[in-house]
């Protein structure tokens, strides 16, 4: 397949796997989902789903959370890779939000990414899937797909993600990185890959097409 070819094939083929993909990660609002995201890097959505509920349930709010102190958040975070530094981070980020938004998540990438803990991909999730702003979070899945699909050759996330905001359509951006992510996990795991199970990749090029 030509490369144009290409993008549309896993355009198709994700929708017709993930008509209506939902978010990994278990949240009733902006703050429960900003929290999810910051908790979710070096560890796995699932582990993240699992100790969620029981810190939502002292603390569903900012200004909740914001009246813990750091052991306690530590203590609902414990089996989360980094807890100490996450819980540090959390707790910083809730009293910002209460004392400059009000309680609120913003609704802007520069003001998230100057919250503790909150980088561009962090920001890049709660904008598109609460805010509804377009915007293509790259994870590690979606960092190896798209070049194991020769889409984008570049060595850094923020690479890939300017080509993947080049290559698809704005429209898709929100809905097809959560796609590709699971994707990823169901067909083409990096720890047990096979080009067998990988069937867009294996498609893509049973013709020897790298253009």
């Amino acid at each position: 397949m030509l490369k144009k070819e290409r993008i549309q094939y896993v355009i198709d083929e994700l929708e017709k796997l993930y008509p209506v993909p939902p978010i990994p990660l278990d949240h009733q609002d902006a703050f429960t989902l900003l929290i999810a995201v910051l908790l979710s890097a070096q560890t796995t959505d699932k582990k993240v789903n699992e100790v969620t509920p029981e810190l939502f349930a002292k603390a569903a709010n900012a200004k909740a959370m914001a009246r813990l102190e750091v052991d306690e958040i530590k203590y609902y975070i414990r089996q989360i890779g980094l807890s100490n530094t996450k819980a540090k981070n959390i707790k910083k980020l809730a009293e910002i939000l209460v004392e400059q938004y009000d309680g609120e998540v913003p609704e802007g990438f520069e003001e998230l990414e100057a919250l503790p803990g909150v980088g561009h991909k962090t920001a890049s999730v709660v904008m598109s899937q609460w805010f509804g702003h377009p915007a293509f979070p790259v994870d590690t899945h979606i960092f190896r797909l798209l070049r194991l699909w020769k889409l984008s050759n570049g060595k850094t996330v923020e690479l890939v993600e300017k080509d993947a905001k080049k290559i698809f359509p704005k429209e898709l951006w929100n809905k097809l990185h959560i796609q590709i992510i699971y994707y990823g996990r169901e067909f083409s795991p990096a720890r047990a890959w096979s080009l067998e199970k990988d069937f867009i990749t294996r498609n893509m090029f049973q013709k020897n097409d790298s253009k």
